[in-house]
């Protein structure tokens, strides 16, 4: 069936396409929760939504359940994970289509997972590939712009987005929860439900006293101290998602302590790389403006050498300069480089960004390996060398949709095992 729909797809002249795709992703889903028996119903579902943090909140939720003894499947950015299989994400989308959530919900039950955590986006809900997932919760982490090319503005973006929080009302499921954050300016939005969904909304001061550092992270959540290694006021945002809607699950604090204390980290999300340098090498994904400069900001005090490879073709020209900017402002020195250009010169995209910086003369170097080498040859002791833009993804996107493998931790490992032990003889920047 799915490649029978390909083959007709690939006879409709794509004007036509785009005014019929709501219809075609509509009735995609409707067979793939008829292909697959309607999965979602045989499991508990929890949704997690945002701009940022998605792919964090999901894995401290689904650390915690099985802490907890709860077997989950996991769906996210990073990976999909059900029961003890879990495999990288290579699709560079959070939820692909083409039936893939309702096989992977499928293979969930199959498993005997009692819940399933899913990361849900904007682009998804857009295509309208959470239909027929029956929601039990809904997370709302953060919410700020971005993908405002493919869903036409702002206003757009977020109400994909609530269409989320409409799902979950909509949702035939007995008993239904909504979590989101408070301190953020759309948090009532989402917590705007019928009295017959229970709503929780958490804030920072629900983690009082905290402290953020380099070394992470300790917090205060319902009188017990949890201290955690991910850093950044943003990981305690993410914590308290994760924290909150255990609590309405039933899950006790020390179980939650347990579990959030064992996760010492998040694939592509301010992940340390170490291979015995005497400086910081992180790799994180971070690709809007806020989500820049909240990690340029967990390292206060520290010398930041910043690769800035974070703007892909075709998509928020606007947020280029912006970019840039921030780290003018918080990086030593910064180093200009490709991402995922797409159809788009990578250096006409490098020069959008460097447009954004005044002060400093940024170093502009499009090959990416080249520029993190750069980069960490730069690095003296006590240093931070901060990559950022990729986190997991597997691919650099090319011109008619190539794709060059690729993995920001491997080449930081790879260059780091070169500059600690170069051979005799080799010629080093």
């Amino acid at each position: 069936m799915e490649s029978f729909l390909s083959i007709v797809r690939s006879f409709i002249p794509k004007s036509v396409f785009h005014t019929l795709q709501p219809v075609y992703h509509k009735t995609l889903a409707a067979l793939g929760t008829l292909r697959y028996g309607s999965p979602a119903q045989k499991l508990y579902v929890v949704g997690v939504t945002g701009t940022k943090g998605k792919s964090t909140v999901t894995e401290l939720i689904s650390a915690i359940l099985e802490e907890a003894g709860y077997r989950t499947a996991l769906s996210n950015t990073i990976r999909f994970k059900v029961g003890d299989i879990t495999e990288p994400n290579l699709y560079k989308m959070s939820m692909p289509g083409r039936f893939f959530m309702q096989h992977f919900l499928a293979r969930a039950v199959t498993q005997q997972c009692a819940v399933a955590v899913v990361e849900m986006t904007s682009e998804g809900a857009r295509l309208h590939r959470h239909a027929h997932i029956a929601l039990d919760a809904l997370i709302f982490t953060n919410l700020s712009p971005e993908h405002i090319e493919s869903h036409g503005s702002f206003e757009a973006y977020r109400d994909a987005k609530l269409s989320l929080r409409d799902a979950l009302i909509q949702s035939t499921k007995p008993k239904k929860v909504m979590v989101a954050n408070r301190d953020d300016e759309y948090g009532h939005l989402f917590l705007d439900v019928p009295k017959a969904i229970e709503a929780y909304g958490y804030s920072l001061k629900h983690a009082e006293p905290h402290i953020e550092n380099d070394r992470g992270v300790l917090l205060t959540f319902e009188g017990i101290s949890i201290h955690s290694p991910l850093v950044g006021v943003f990981n305690t945002y993410n914590i308290l998602a994760a924290a909150t809607f255990a609590r309405s699950f039933g899950i006790g604090t020390d179980i939650i302590k347990r579990a959030i204390e064992q996760v010492a980290l998040v694939k592509g999300r301010v992940e340390k790389i170490e291979e015995g340098q005497q400086f910081t090498a992180i790799v994180d994904y971070a690709h809007t403006v806020d989500s820049l400069e909240k990690l340029y900001g967990a390292f206060p005090k520290d010398r930041k050498i910043c690769v800035l490879g974070n703007c892909g073709g075709g998509r928020d020209v606007w947020k280029r300069p912006q970019m840039a900017a921030i780290a003018e402002r918080y990086c030593a020195e910064v180093i200009l480089t490709n991402e995922d250009p797409y159809d788009e010169d990578p250096l006409s995209i490098v020069r959008d960004m460097e447009a954004g910086m005044v002060e400093k003369k940024p170093t502009i170097i499009i090959d990416r390996r080249l520029a993190i080498r750069h980069a960490l040859h730069k690095a003296r002791a006590g240093d931070v060398v901060l990559v950022t833009g990729k986190g997991t993804d597997p691919y650099i996107m090319g011109k008619g949709g190539s794709k060059e493998p690729w993995s920001d931790e491997q080449v930081v490992r790879d260059e780091l095992q070169s500059l600690l032990h170069p051979v005799r003889g080799a010629e080093v920047e």
